[in-house]
């Protein structure tokens, strides 16, 4: 008979643990503990812009323009993905904004817009729809084109939609982004030729640089929040709600593209695809954006919401994806002969 401890445990061990989650919480840890201050902030600085350079640069060197061309043929799929992506988030990210004004600090509810006109994923949208046995081209596509289109989207969305936040989109905002993300973008999509097959075969630099440079901007951040002494503005009450938040952007975000999808008949498949790709928010893109658009003391409360999204869409779109996995396996097994 199996123990409930026993049980226990094995719910526990089957609850899905992001590691990148957990250097996530340890990077924001050292900050609080060993801020970077005077000659180090200076130094964290120049460390975020050769962080968010190097970055995009793989971003542009990794990204396939042949893909992206050729899934633009579903172009009703592509459409509704980039409408929920940079139409339905957005106004959803404006009400929520109005609606919670006033009731949280203000960098937090800049966060909350500044999540809803993000890019998309590329890594997970693709792997949950591999795993729920979506339409993995139409998703690489639509993810693909989600991220090439937010590098110049969602800095005009941004200077539109928080003028005051960002002090408009000024010339220097301009430059910034034109020299720390577009010219590496495009330095990478020209070499992509000659070092792209050498990217493939080692995954573990792009992992390191994707992964690592989201932990110096975080720790930069961070570290001058604390500095500021932005964080006493925050409350575990405070947290939670911003976890509700966007618990509830999530889901309403996933009811619409679900709904829609169905409504349009689209198969199964293209379903999956667009309700992965539609739902998703890219924290790795996201940070260092909010590096360049925001003023530095404020980065860290901006940039928490889109934290704790990220870890809820991964959880929520683990469980998901896995549901969809099991009801095709059953679709299979009801066709089987008796």
């Amino acid at each position: 008979m199996t123990t409930p401890f026993r049980s226990a445990a094995d719910l526990i061990a089957r609850i899905p643990v992001d590691r990148f989650l957990v250097l996530l919480v340890a990077t924001v840890a050292l900050a609080a503990w060993l801020p970077a201050e005077g000659v180090g902030a200076v130094l964290a600085d120049k460390a975020v812009v050769g962080a968010v350079a190097a970055l995009f640069f793989l971003y542009g060197a990794r990204l396939a323009p042949e893909a992206i061309w050729n899934g633009l043929s579903n172009w009703r799929l592509q459409a509704l993905v980039f409408a929920s992506t940079y139409v339905l988030f957005p106004l959803i990210g404006i009400a929520v904004s109005f609606a919670v004004r006033g009731h949280l600090p203000q960098d937090v509810v800049t966060g909350l817009l500044f999540l809803c006109l993000l890019p998309s994923t590329v890594q997970s949208s693709i792997a949950f729809t591999s795993i729920a046995r979506g339409n993995v081209p139409a998703a690489l596509c639509s993810a693909s084109l989600s991220n090439m289109l937010g590098v110049v989207l969602t800095p005009i969305l941004v200077s539109q939609l928080l003028p005051a936040a960002t002090g408009g989109f000024s010339l220097k905002a301009l430059e910034d982004i034109a020299l720390q993300i577009l010219l590496p973008f495009v330095a990478g999509q020209v070499v992509r030729p000659w070092i792209a097959d050498w990217l493939k075969r080692h995954p573990v630099l792009t992992s390191v640089v994707d992964r690592g440079s989201v932990l110096v901007v975080v720790y930069a951040a961070f570290s001058a929040g604390m500095v500021a002494g932005i964080w006493q503005q925050m409350s575990v009450p405070g947290l939670a709600a911003i976890l509700g938040i966007s618990l509830a952007v999530l889901a309403l975000v996933i009811l619409a593209t679900t709904l829609a999808s169905r409504a349009l008949s689209f198969p199964i498949e293209d379903e999956i695809a667009v309700v992965f790709c539609g739902s998703k928010k890219s924290m790795a893109g996201g940070i260092p954006m909010a590096t360049i658009l925001f003023p530095g003391h404020a980065v860290g409360l901006i940039v928490l919401p889109l934290m704790l999204f990220h870890q809820a869409q991964l959880f929520v779109c683990a469980t998901m994806a896995r549901r969809y996995a099991r009801r095709d396996a059953e679709a299979a097994l009801r066709e089987l002969p008796a």
